[in-house]
């Protein structure tokens, strides 16, 4: 309740990018007082519960609930973040080289859709950076949580040379994370979503596997797909995952439809292009997620994600197919509680 009446009031004021770093350092900064660390896993932490574990992919879960990839993409907060309750943490999207992203303003919120929209443009300070922080954390033995690595390449980079960034990326994260996730599905690099095209990602995937198995100690690795695609889009989708042996989708990334919000047309153009995220696209991904399910069958992993704030509506992801939850808009809207409070209800 102190995030929802006093802090979140507050973070609103700021712009949304803005925000979201004083938030975080916020965290680390009480973090770092004396007993700061134990305070907050007392209040927002999560005692596991055992028949709340999980197992997808190889992994062991403690419960369902993840954060997914863009809220910490250089892998800054991943222990601060764990101290909140998540099962696993998703850092990224990171790229071979460091880019500054689309120009600012790039973060805008919808508090009457209880949304976001957002054209970061895959910012991120490079992929060496990432790994070297969780090498750091990991060698101090302060890696408490699952930790996956989320891939992409870099706007300047031709998609007839993606596969060499996606291979530059996976190789450095590699031995610092626990699965991978391949990110073709993000609405703000342009073209890269004609990289989800079957032949171009059936390929990237297959040289990815090749490398993955050449490490001697091969690791999971999950495809991330757009929640705009077709019905031929989506059984390709999932034939390819069994010819790649693609661990599991998640699904799904932002939209770039608008329908059906309540914030005004005049707004909406003025915030101009980018990802749509947050309650509007909850019944879209849970759609999602209910076909490839039928699609699929009951073995393929997929982690839901789109539109979750509350227990019901990660009930809803669960029920549709989904194996485990991730969220991040939500969690701007609700708070370091919002784990623990959802988790009481599942």
């Amino acid at each position: 309740m102190l995030y929802q009446r006093i802090l979140r009031p507050l973070f609103f004021r700021l712009p949304a990018e803005k925000a979201h770093y004083r938030a975080m350092d916020l965290l680390q900064s009480a973090r770092r007082l004396p007993g700061g660390a134990a305070l907050i896993r007392s209040m927002y932490g999560v005692k596991p519960r055992p028949e709340q574990a999980m197992e997808a992919f190889g992994l062991r879960f403690p419960h369902p609930v993840g954060l997914a990839a863009g809220f910490d993409k250089d892998a800054r907060w991943v222990d601060g973040l764990a101290d909140l309750g998540f099962a696993f943490i998703e850092i990224g999207t990171v790229t071979p080289k460091p880019q500054p992203g689309n120009p600012k303003p790039r973060l805008f919120r919808l508090p009457s859709d209880k949304a976001l929209i957002n054209r970061m443009g895959f910012n991120n300070g490079g992929v060496a950076e990432a790994a070297e922080r969780l090498r750091a954390l990991r060698e101090k033995g302060r890696c408490r949580v699952i930790v996956g690595g989320n891939i992409g390449k870099n706007k300047a980079t031709p998609n007839h040379e993606a596969e060499a960034d996606y291979r530059a990326a996976f190789a450095a994260l590699h031995p610092v994370v626990d699965y991978l996730v391949v990110n073709v599905s993000s609405p703000n690099t342009p073209g890269l979503r004609e990289l989800q095209e079957r032949e171009p990602l059936t390929r990237l995937l297959r040289v990815l596997q090749e490398d993955n198995a050449a490490t001697g100690s091969p690791k999971p690795i999950l495809l991330k797909i757009a929640p705009d695609l077709n019905a031929g889009q989506l059984e390709d989708i999932v034939a390819l995952t069994r010819e790649t042996g693609t661990a599991g989708l998640i699904v799904s990334n932002t939209t770039i439809a608008r329908e059906g919000l309540r914030t005004s047309a005049a707004e909406l153009e003025a915030i101009g292009a980018g990802g749509l995220s947050g309650d509007p696209v909850r019944d879209r991904s849970t759609e999602l997620i209910r076909r490839i399910r039928t699609l699929a069958g009951p073995d393929l992993p997929i982690i839901g994600v789109g539109g979750i704030r509350t227990t019901e509506h990660a009930r809803e992801k669960l029920n549709a197919g989904a194996t485990l939850v991730q969220v991040w808009t939500g969690f701007i809207y609700e708070g370091p509680g919002m784990v623990r409070t959802m988790l009481r209800g599942l």
